[in-house]
């Protein structure tokens, strides 16, 4: 797959310029990489150009132009950055209602660890759940997690032959899935290439 550089990045000025296309853009592409498990989970799809964007953002925000800097920015965004042979999502567990949610983080204990994805109605692969480090303690869940599943060959066969593919999530106190949209799963399948 391909790997995010500083060569790929527009400078602060030219990104500036053209922020708003580029974010129009992303907008449109983000559609078919959005997928809801239920009311209040939705897993982003990243990719080379999600990502991007997300780098691009920050150095912007930062007011970041040091090489170094840029580097740094670089390897922090780099690990959501699918390989070929996995897919990544950033996790969000969403309630509207501030003590809602919070009540509801509680009761979410470890539920990134509970998941998963199939392949026509093969065994469920449960995603990896935060390499970067951990977001969640024995009181409480966080509502942003980064997940990573990681396909075998076989599956990633499937994957690119197949309409059914399932995602969902099987905690106690959170129990849903969802058959992926067709262009939802068209979009993820350029992840394995």
């Amino acid at each position: 797959m391909r790997k995010l550089t500083a060569n790929d990045l527009l400078s602060l000025e030219n990104y500036d310029k053209q922020r708003e296309t580029i974010k129009s853009n992303l907008i449109n592409h983000k559609k078919n990489r959005a997928v809801s498990i239920g009311e209040h989970i939705v897993l982003l799809f990243e990719d080379f150009e999600t990502i991007k964007y997300q780098v691009q953002e920050m150095l912007r925000i930062e007011k970041i132009f040091n090489e170094e800097e840029i580097q740094d920015e670089i390897n922090a965004y780099q690990p959501l950055i699918p390989e070929g042979n996995n897919l990544k999502a950033t996790m969000l567990i969403m309630y509207s209602d501030v003590n809602h949610r919070k009540t509801m983080l509680s009761k979410l204990k470890g539920i990134e660890n509970n998941i998963w994805l199939t392949v026509d109605n093969s065994q469920k692969l449960y995603a990896i759940p935060d390499e970067d480090l951990e977001r969640s303690n024995d009181k409480k869940t966080s509502a942003v997690h980064f997940l990573r599943f990681q396909l075998d060959e076989e599956c990633i066969r499937g994957f690119q032959n197949s309409y059914e593919i399932f995602l969902g999530c099987d905690h106690k106190d959170y129990n849903d899935s969802i058959k992926i949209d067709k262009l939802i799963t068209q979009s993820l399948r350029k992840d394995f290439l």
